[in-house]
């Protein structure tokens, strides 16, 4: 089993008045190959008559973004022509490859009535032969996502592999992610296989993963001296977990662009400014 390294808490980083922490990058911890950038906004309960989501059309190059909407829902919209409204449960994997302008906004019964949110987004890392994909992205509702039982909670798995089921996600470079959600007294064997990083937050809860307890809201690294993760609990935990080859080369990031090379960055923002991703999604 793989020990423990070290855990990382999420520093708070409000967004208007969005609830928002992040682990990653933070003190001591600049990414854990791929994955570069995850935000934790809420939970939160929203009045009736909000503005909702305050994320309108930005562009993103050379990375992948994954949402998970916990409570609430988003609406996507992006320069590619596509467009969903995704509700609790589920999940937006959207690769931005060469170029997308997109938009990530409450949708307007929600800004009319309000209610509970919790969205996490993380952003996993393209190498440099995969940074100019083309542009795509998919969004999967709670009952798409394969649920399956463990001993005392549920894994809902996205892309990867776990045990026989594979979740619906082709991930380009072989990413597995799946969220994780345990009852009090609960025992689950998450794989770590030899070789991947394995990125492990809690969202909520403290659950104990190889004999350490981890705390809420925080991100644990974890050694390579093993295959396994073996994950228990006291009381009710979520987690999102998941494991990926590292990349191993440089990265050169600026905004919503992350690149290999400055002159990378560059290129981009020009591109950009030159209408080369397209038209910004219209808010209606």
């Amino acid at each position: 089993m793989r020990h423990v390294l070290d855990q990382y808490p999420a520093q708070r980083d409000d967004i208007a008045d969005l609830v928002t922490r992040r682990p990653l990058p933070g003190p001591g911890l600049p990414q854990v190959d791929p994955f570069l950038f995850l935000n934790h906004h809420g939970p939160q309960t929203y009045r009736p008559g909000n503005s909702g989501l305050p994320f309108g059309p930005h562009p993103h190059r050379g990375f992948e973004t994954v949402s998970f909407i916990l409570r609430g829902e988003m609406a996507h919209l992006d320069s590619g022509g596509h467009e969903s409204v995704i509700r609790a449960g589920g999940v937006q994997w959207m690769t931005a490859g060469s170029g997308l302008i997109h938009a990530e906004i409450s949708p307007a019964s929600f800004k009319r009535d309000g209610g509970p949110l919790e969205i996490l987004q993380l952003w996993v890392n393209l190498p440099g032969r995969l940074k100019m994909t083309k542009p795509a992205y998919t969004g999967l509702q709670r009952e798409d996502i394969p649920t399956i039982l463990v001993e005392g909670g549920t894994v809902n798995l996205i892309s990867g592999n776990f045990g026989t089921e594979r979740g619906p996600i082709e991930s380009l470079t072989g990413v597995a992610m799946m969220t994780v959600e345990l009852e009090a007294g609960a025992r689950v064997d998450l794989p770590a296989p030899a070789g991947r990083a394995v990125f492990f937050y809690v969202v909520a809860g403290t659950p104990t993963a190889n004999g350490t307890q981890i705390k809420p809201h925080h991100l644990a690294t974890f050694a390579v001296d093993g295959d396994t993760i073996t994950v228990t609990t006291e009381a009710a935990a979520t987690i999102v977990y998941g494991h990926a080859d590292p990349i191993g080369e440089p990265v050169v990031s600026h905004g919503p662009f992350v690149m290999n090379t400055r002159e990378e960055i560059v290129r981009a923002i020009e591109d950009y400014n030159a209408g080369l991703f397209g038209k910004p999604p219209v808010i209606r």
